[in-house]
């Protein structure tokens, strides 16, 4: 059995010749409908330049294993997860990267009604039937049916239903797309919110989908990638701007004066946001930096719903507690009435429509988070040994703790302030978060204090 090592444990991705290419991607497509028996799947792609052919691949294993196929072709993540449940499928494929490397390229699975899959969620099944390859010819008669669809405006209408569109106040937007899929998805929003009379001005940046990236890969969370965004707010004088990574599924924040605004802040507002349209409700947020989102929760009559970090975790967590929310400061953010999946393009209405029913400004909303809950920033360590590392942090600080928690790596609260440190799902790194209560000196120490600790036992 040969082990394709492009399989991770939410999704596939791999670098192109390598661990990925279009014989293993026929593979992956034939492995799905193998072990998950879809009938009908739905597949779309990303702006890369592989990502047609390996589509191509995947379509062609999907129907030799005996799955129809909708093919809604260029198009964000969500979208598939969109069509997947829009269709009634049994499964959906986007075949993207996402923010990786040029020379990358990847797959998101998903299962009927768009639920996740993981390694220990079928994700496992497919790896399994894809390296065994235990299949014969297809008879003509067994493969199945091709056809394309454009389910996009139905996917604009589920959008706009998040939010009150004669509530929207003049505003002007800066958004960039950053060359990625992002454009024309968002051009379809714009029509439909023009038509609905909103009163939105937008200024346009790396529109169009270009599988170069002339101006970078598109992952706004590196700070070097964020100044192209920053500066264009400035220049527009726009009252926040928006970018996106390349499949879409995050989108992130600046302020007026182009400042970057971190993505737990981001979760604060929108949890806010929630709360008010459904009281009560239950917010699923992820463990590593909390005291603002916890502290918005609790003063708008909410419930809290922790949840280890990852998509398929936070997604399970939802559906379990029906959480009508859920955010992740990676600029994940899920939402019950959108299949419980993540959205690029559902964020950034519900935040234009909360600057406009508080009458203040972005920077104005979250300088009083910041101030009340400064917090580090995720800081990462690539070391010889990730695992002593966060051992000697434990060993160290737990005894000083107030409160432990293990869910996702060690958090530690103490009188005023909390640290979590936690191993990469995704990545060989260890990832430090430090958070405290009015106090940015302290999160300062904090940080250079555990900082050395973790390069000292981790090497």
């Amino acid at each position: 059995m040969a082990e394709l090592r492009c399989f991770k444990s939410y999704d596939v991705r791999g670098r192109l010749g390598e661990t990925l290419d279009p014989g293993i991607a026929y593979r992956i497509g034939r492995g799905f409908a193998e072990a998950l028996r879809p009938g009908v799947t739905v597949t779309g792609r990303d702006v890369r330049e592989s990502s047609p052919e390996l589509q191509a691949a995947v379509i062609d294993g999907l129907r030799d294993g005996g799955s129809d196929v909708i093919d809604i072709g260029l198009c964000g993540t969500e979208e598939v997860y969109f069509a997947t449940d829009h269709f009634g499928a049994g499964g959906g494929i986007m075949v993207t990267a996402s923010h990786n490397p040029i020379d990358y390229n990847g797959m998101k699975l998903v299962g009927p009604g768009a639920t996740p899959l993981a390694a220990d969620a079928g994700l496992g099944a497919v790896r399994a039937a894809a390296e065994a390859a235990a299949w014969g010819k297809t008879a003509p008669n067994a493969r199945g049916a091709l056809r394309r669809e454009a389910p996009r405006a139905a996917f604009v209408a589920r959008c706009l239903s998040f939010i009150d569109v004669a509530a929207l106040r003049p505003l002007t937007l800066l958004v960039n797309a950053g060359n990625g899929a992002a454009g024309p998805t968002f051009d379809a929003v714009v029509e439909a919110l023009d038509a609905a009379g909103a009163p939105l001005r937008f200024e346009r940046r790396h529109h169009t989908p270009d599988p170069t990236f002339p101006n970078g890969i598109p992952n706004p969370l590196l700070p070097e990638n964020q100044p192209q965004t920053a500066d264009a707010v400035r220049l527009a004088r726009a009252d926040f701007g928006i970018a996106w990574d390349g499949d879409f599924d995050r989108c992130f924040f600046f302020d007026d004066a182009g400042d970057f605004v971190p993505g737990e802040y981001v979760v604060g507002l929108l949890a806010g946001a929630f709360l008010a349209k459904v009281p009560g409700a239950r917010i699923v947020h992820d463990p590593r930096v909390v005291l603002n989102t916890l502290s918005v929760i609790e003063a708008s009559g909410g419930k809290a719903i922790v949840s280890r970090t990852g998509h398929a975790h936070v997604k399970a967590r939802m559906r379990e507690v029906d959480a009508a929310y859920g955010g992740e400061m990676s600029a994940h953010h899920y939402f019950r009435d959108f299949m419980y999946c993540d959205s690029g393009m559902i964020p950034w209405l519900l935040i234009a429509e909360y600057v406009s029913a508080s009458g203040r400004t972005l920077r104005h909303l979250v300088a009083d988070a910041r101030a009340a809950f400064p917090s580090s920033g995720e800081i990462n360590f690539r070391l010889a040994d990730a695992a002593a590392a966060l051992v000697a942090f434990e060993a160290a600080y737990a005894p000083r703790a107030v409160a432990i928690d293990r869910l996702d790596g060690v958090s530690l609260r103490f009188d005023g302030w909390r640290a979590n440190v936690r191993v990469s799902n995704t990545e060989p790194v260890l990832r430090l978060n430090v958070e405290a209560e009015g106090d940015a000196q302290r999160v300062q120490d904090a940080v250079a204090d555990i900082s050395a600790l973790l390069e000292q036992a981790g090497g």
